[in-house]
């Protein structure tokens, strides 16, 4: 079964195209993706009924896959192939500081 988490973010109101605006995350168990959502609306509309608005919109937009979305990848640290670890001991007697058993 599929479970889906769906997460607002900057919601506003735009006063010149009468809307409210939101950058919507949608998650489900495969991929995660942003929409940029708006929806006209009154601006006296309820932050709840803008929301639920703003929700559907990028449901559909999700559902249909046909729509401009950024995705967000987890992050995999890459594998460094190949190198030893550093030794500064090593390192130090490479450059001609030897062992020097009676340094002060």
């Amino acid at each position: 079964m599929k479970q889906t988490k769906i997460q607002l973010n900057d919601v506003i109101y735009n006063a010149a195209t009468q809307c409210f605006e939101a950058l919507v995350t949608v998650s489900d168990d495969q991929r995660k993706k942003r929409y940029a959502c708006a929806i006209e609306a009154p601006i006296n509309m309820t932050f709840e009924q803008a929301a639920e608005g703003l929700k559907k919109q990028a449901m559909r937009k999700h559902v249909s896959g046909r729509s401009l979305f950024s995705q967000v990848l987890p992050h995999r640290p890459s594998v460094r192939a190949g190198r030893a670890a550093f030794d500064p001991k090593s390192w130090l007697e490479q450059l001609g500081f030897g062992s020097q058993q009676n340094a002060a």
